[in-house]
């Protein structure tokens, strides 16, 4: 099994301090703190470069909600972001998120990331579901 690209190894980072974020409804920094200090499981300590990239897109996420949750109702149509399964609505957001505030990385590798993420935290079902809402954000996004 290949070592994970540590891009890659934050996202899942950022994906699971904003877990901890949702579920405890407590502040994004502590969520972070709580997340590299408690529950990295990794043998080494996060470079500070993986930990400040997955802090500032959990971060940005959070801060960008009235943004991105109307983005992703209105592609989704009659499913409003909170009725979505727990993980998969923040595997949306944080790759919406991305798609807003990354221009310098192409549209096809946030979404292979999100679709990555799915596979390793969600459903099969979940993979084709997030496939087809964030082709509709970029549609979105790029017609404006």
């Amino acid at each position: 099994m290949r070592k994970k690209d540590r891009r890659h190894r934050a996202r899942e980072a950022a994906l699971q301090i904003l877990y901890q974020w949702d579920i405890a409804r407590g502040g994004v920094e502590r969520a972070a703190d709580t997340f590299f200090e408690l529950q990295w499981h990794d043998t080494d300590p996060p470079s500070e470069a993986l930990r400040g990239f997955a802090t500032s897109l959990a971060r940005d996420t959070v801060a960008r909600l009235d943004t991105i949750d109307p983005l992703i109702a209105e592609t989704a149509e009659r499913w409003r972001p909170e009725r979505m399964a727990v993980l998969d609505r923040l595997i949306l957001r944080m790759a919406v998120c991305e798609l807003i505030r990354d221009r310098e990385t192409p549209p096809p590798v946030v979404i292979n990331e999100a679709l990555e993420l799915a596979r390793t935290f969600s459903t099969e079902d979940a993979v084709k579901f997030i496939n087809g809402m964030l082709d509709g954000v970029r549609k979105k996004l790029e017609a404006r």
